[in-house]
């Protein structure tokens, strides 16, 4: 069978969720064996990032410090120049073509043109609960592009049972067209240090509360950010924040909301961070605070938990689904109780222990070798 792939997400040079999902899928799909009797047409819009050849393997992409894309004879990369709309026109002009069995969409937007048997991956419907925090013409674009996807791909792919249920909700699909496969999750061990730009402190306790993702309204930056300042206040602990990601959709409020509370030197902004830094910081953060309003799936609890970070997370729509028993869950709105679990997290020592066993016993449920091979039964059948 030939099996097409939208590929450009997977070879992105700073991956965040999706194009996480996108890189490991495409991975794992390379290492089973089952995979090695079908052929794999990766479609992307630009050369890819230093591409050598190697015995055995057509292409060999660095893209992490502790992981590379390595694609075997049956995987092939084809460019396809386009400056815009690329999936609508470039990649709709490809599939007339009638190359591909099936096509795989890891992103939800599938193309005007496609072949009969086309498979969507959704990752969230969280511009349905929270319209207010997504740009206008984006928000729609992204309501247009998934219902179309989903009323006409052959199967789809939810990344939760939170996600399935709201595909049912929304949009009235046939739970039987749905199949959930949950993300996976990777434990590396690694001696990274902190790069010397951010000055963060090393000690194991009290040093740094970590937020790992877009920093955007949707994620409730600004309840971290209100909840650190009740904390400060009330313990007086010299605990800090650290802020990871790219600024995103609201970004301006959150902003000024740092540069005007009195602890915004307790607080800082590293923007996009590669996987080596990321896993510096992991190192020795005292906690993972990730109170977001509404995921589809959540990456950054496991990325945690694989860690061993103990997490405070929501109690909403995916989150205690992907948590699981080994995490500490809040509602999101309520920053007297988040910082109230900030102070236990650091103060109480079994309180902590617990928590971080039970998030390693929690990640081993998710693997993305199992991820890959459920993808590929659901592409094949």
């Amino acid at each position: 069978m030939v099996i097409g792939i939208h590929a450009i997400a997977a070879f992105k040079k700073q991956r965040t969720g999706v194009e996480e999902y996108a890189f490991q899928l495409i991975r794992h799909l390379a290492m089973l064996t089952e995979a090695r009797e079908h052929r794999f047409l990766l479609y992307t819009n630009s050369e890819i990032p230093n591409p050598k050849s190697q015995i055995l393997n057509k292409y060999k992409i660095p893209n992490k410090k502790f992981q590379t894309l390595n694609l075997p004879s049956n995987f092939e990369i084809r460019i396809l120049k386009c400056p815009i709309l690329w999936t609508q026109f470039r990649l709709s002009l490809e599939m007339l073509k009638k190359e591909c069995d099936v096509l795989f969409i890891p992103a939800h937007i599938l193309p005007i043109f496609h072949p009969r048997n086309s498979v969507a991956v959704v990752h969230g419907l969280e511009y349905e609960y929270f319209p207010e925090y997504y740009p206008f013409w984006f928000g729609k674009y992204l309501r247009w592009a998934t219902k179309y996807s989903v009323k006409r791909a052959k199967k789809i792919i939810a990344v939760s049972e939170s996600t399935k249920k709201d595909l049912i909700k929304f949009y009235g699909i046939d739970e039987r067209k749905i199949k959930v496969i949950y993300h996976g999750a990777e434990i590396v061990n690694s001696k990274s240090q902190v790069p010397n730009k951010y000055q963060i402190p090393n000690s194991k306790y009290q040093n740094y509360i970590l937020y790992i993702g877009r920093i955007e309204s949707k994620k409730n930056t600004f309840g971290i950010i209100k909840s650190f300042e009740i904390f400060k206040e009330k313990y007086k602990l010299s605990s800090k924040l650290t802020l990871v990601g790219s600024p995103g959709f609201g970004y301006e409020n959150i902003k000024y909301q740092i540069q005007n509370t009195k602890y915004k030197n307790d607080i800082m902004e590293t923007g996009y961070l590669n996987e080596e830094e990321k896993e510096a910081l992991f190192q020795n953060a005292s906690m993972m605070l990730f109170p977001s309003f509404c995921e589809g799936f959540g990456m950054p609890i496991l990325e945690a938990q694989a860690k061993g970070v103990p997490i405070i997370t929501s109690d909403a729509s995916s989150m205690p689904e992907v948590g699981g028993q080994g995490a500490l869950y809040v509602e999101p709105n309520d920053y007297n109780d988040i910082a109230d679990k900030i102070y236990a997290l650091l103060t109480d020592e079994n309180l902590r222990n617990d928590t971080i066993n039970r998030g390693y016993e929690n990640v081993k449920r998710f693997s993305w070798e199992k991820c890959a091979r459920e993808t590929l039964k659901i592409l094949l059948s």
